[in-house]
């Protein structure tokens, strides 16, 4: 039988509620009202003059090419860091599950990199991939790879998504941790009597009961890529080169920051909202149907 608490009075649930209530309205509705507010105005670089101009804002986005190149640039960064991430992850999570010895040292050494801010790890990245003096690039030249990031767009797109995974891995690896401890061992061991190898087991098996943490973490890694990898694009390749790296957070800086065109980024602030919560929407409308709780 279920069991629900009742509250006798209306105001504790309330007062145990505000806190929750108060980060979502301060740190969400609000700037996301103010975007909207912003979005259908055009404002001077010194706001000193506004005026209301409707959808202009939102439709002068469509018709500029370079938007478009940066939504394209971002559905890429996005699917790589999030596919990247999820798998190194789980493999990393599955070889510590079965680690006996030194398991602990193991899974704390893996957490680390969670602890560093996302423009120290692209700095990171840098100094290991850069043309002149990074330890990587040099090894790559010496077997025929002439790598310089600043120049290669694809090499540019490649290390950011490096940096924004790795950056996400140790996230990924706690989750899918915990989600391994709670199988009950009874039926793998059940499984390998029956004469099923370690890849039959974790495929019939293991990766089914992971399913409701998996399509967790793809929800939160897709808002990653969409949202927390700025400091990573900014610390490594600040968008470049001509525009390889550039995903709409970072154009909504650009444009907003740099660009003085308060408007027209408010307008990207309000599709790149929109496109987050569709995508949300349509994960656990139809990937959510193959979870197996």
């Amino acid at each position: 039988m279920e069991k629900r608490v009742v509250f006798r009075s209306w105001w504790l649930p309330l007062l145990l509620l505000a806190p929750q209530l108060a980060v979502t309205l301060v740190f969400f509705v609000w700037p996301a009202g103010q975007a909207l507010y912003q979005s259908v105005f055009v404002e001077d670089a010194f706001g000193t003059s506004v005026e209301f101009v409707g959808a202009q804002n939102f439709l002068a986005l469509f018709k500029d090419q370079y938007y478009g190149h940066a939504f394209g640039v971002t559905a890429v960064f996005s699917v790589c860091v999030a596919a990247l991430g999820l798998s190194v992850s789980l493999l990393l999570a599955v070889f510590a599950d079965r680690i006996l010895r030194g398991g602990r040292l193991y899974k704390t050494m893996l957490i680390w990199p969670y602890a560093v801010a996302p423009a120290i790890a692209g700095v990171l990245w840098l100094f290991m991939f850069d043309p002149s003096v990074g330890v990587v690039a040099w090894l790559l030249k010496q077997i025929g790879l002439d790598w310089n990031h600043l120049l290669n767009g694809r090499q540019a797109m490649t290390l950011v998504v490096f940096a924004a995974a790795w950056k996400q891995v140790s996230y990924n690896f706690i989750f899918f941790v915990a989600g391994l401890a709670a199988i009950p061992k009874s039926l793998i061991e059940a499984a390998a009597i029956d004469g099923a190898g370690p890849v039959r087991r974790f495929i019939d098996i293991v990766f089914p009961l992971l399913t409701p943490t998996t399509f967790f973490l793809l929800v939160v890694n897709v808002i990653y890529a969409f949202f927390d990898t700025f400091g990573v694009i900014d610390a490594v390749t600040s968008g470049g080169p001509s525009k390889a790296t550039e995903i709409l957070v970072f154009k909504v800086f650009q444009d907003g920051f740099k660009g003085q065109d308060y408007g027209g980024a408010a307008a990207q602030s309000v599709i790149l909202m929109a496109i987050v919560i569709a995508l949300t929407v349509a994960q656990f409308r139809y990937v959510e149907k193959k979870v197996n709780y």
